[in-house]
């Protein structure tokens, strides 16, 4: 049981490493594009953006917490 534990924890820490607001972003982009991609096919603008949304949230988020 701790061998799977361990590789639990390995897996959790990989996908959501040290930000997880940004592994959230990730699952509710490709959840999203999940649901869009079934009624539209003009759906390949949405991970680009959400990329660039959750980049620049993230460094401006690392950069408030240098300041201070």
């Amino acid at each position: 049981m701790k061998r799977a534990q361990a590789i639990g924890l390995g897996v959790w820490d990989f996908i959501v490493g040290d930000d997880w607001q940004v592994a959230l972003g990730v699952v509710l982009t490709l959840a999203l594009t999940a649901l869009i991609a079934g009624a539209t096919k003009t759906d390949w603008w949405i991970v680009p953006t959400a990329v660039l949304g959750l980049l620049a949230t993230s460094v401006w988020r690392a950069a408030r917490a240098a300041r201070h």
